[in-house]
C-alpha cells in the first residue's frame, strides 16, 4: 500500500487529510445537534448540515475504496484530488470572506475554526496533488 501513495509520507497525510473530514463527516451527521449547537446554528438548518455531512461521507467513501480497494491506488484518480483541493480552496475562500468582509452569521461564538480547517485541509490536498503528480495524473 505504502507504494501506491509514493512512501509513507503521503499516505500518513492522505491519511490525516481524510480522517479530518471523517472527524467533521461524524459530527455533521451523527452529532448534527451538538454541532449546530457548538456554532450557534439555528436547529433548523439540520437538514442543510447533514447535506454537507453527505459530500464528505462521499469523499470518505471514495478515498477508501482508492486505498483499500482500486487495483491502481491512486494511479488515473487526478479528477478526485484537484476537485477535493479546489472545493477546498473555494472554502477558504468564502468563509475568510464571510468572516472578515459580510459578517453574515458571524457571532460571539464565532471560532477560526471555520477558516483554520478549511486552510490545513487545502495545504494537505495541494501537498497530495503535488506529491502524487506522477501517479494521479496517468491516463
Amino acid at each position: 500500500m505504502i507504494e501506491k501513495f509514493n512512501g509513507i509520507i503521503y499516505l500518513v497525510i492522505f491519511i490525516i487529510h481524510f480522517g479530518m473530514l471523517a472527524f467533521y463527516a461524524g459530527q455533521l451527521l451523527v452529532g448534527t445537534r451538538k454541532f449546530m449547537d457548538k456554532f450557534a446554528i439555528d436547529h433548523t438548518a439540520a437538514f442543510m448540515i447533514r447535506f454537507l455531512g453527505a459530500f464528505f461521507l462521499g469523499w470518505i467513501l471514495m478515498a477508501l475504496y482508492i486505498m483499500f480497494v482500486r487495483p491502481n491506488g491512486v494511479e488515473g484518480t487526478w479528477s478526485f484530488f484537484n476537485l477535493i483541493f479546489i472545493t477546498h480552496l473555494i472554502v477558504t475562500i468564502t468563509n475568510y470572506y464571510s468572516k472578515n468582509i459580510s459578517k453574515l452569521g458571524v457571532t460571539d461564538k464565532f471560532t477560526g475554526e471555520g477558516i483554520i480547517v478549511p486552510f490545513i485541509l487545502l495545504i494537505l490536498s495541494g501537498i497530495l496533488c503535488y506529491g502524487l503528480s506522477d501517479k494521479i495524473y496517468i491516463i
